[in-house]
């Protein structure tokens, strides 16, 4: 299988169950972010226990397999599991580098929200 194919794949599951998420929040509580914390919570960890045990041998995923798991389910269910294990790579080297990216993708991604929302909202 081709990595895009497996990408496409894995995005579309990811995504359903991102969906899923937040369609069994909506029915149990009042909006509010916590499907969007669920899933960022529990895609950070899953992301992370899978890249210890490929890291440690205990697991071997060919490149479509990670490229399906990884970027597709992973990166459909949230793109913050994909800025934790980022963020985790750079503490390996520089945890100044971890920090600034950490620091750095929330304040401005907070900022070019505000921005993006003021341009467009009205």
């Amino acid at each position: 299988m081709s990595i895009w194919l497996a990408v496409a794949l894995g995005g579309t599951l990811g995504t359903l169950a991102r969906h899923a998420v937040n369609v069994a929040f909506a029915r149990a509580m009042q909006p509010a972010p916590y499907a969007t914390a669920a899933v960022n919570l529990v895609g950070s960890f899953v992301i992370g226990a899978l890249a210890g045990a490929i890291a440690s041998g205990r697991l071997i995923f060919p490149a479509p397999l990670r490229a399906f798991i990884f970027v597709g389910i992973l990166g459909g269910f949230t793109t913050f599991s994909s800025f934790m294990l980022d963020t985790l790579t750079l503490s390996d080297t520089s945890m100044e580098a971890a920090l600034a990216n950490l620091a750095g993708q929330v304040a401005v991604g907070v900022i070019l929200t505000v921005v993006g929302y003021r341009l467009f909202a009205g």
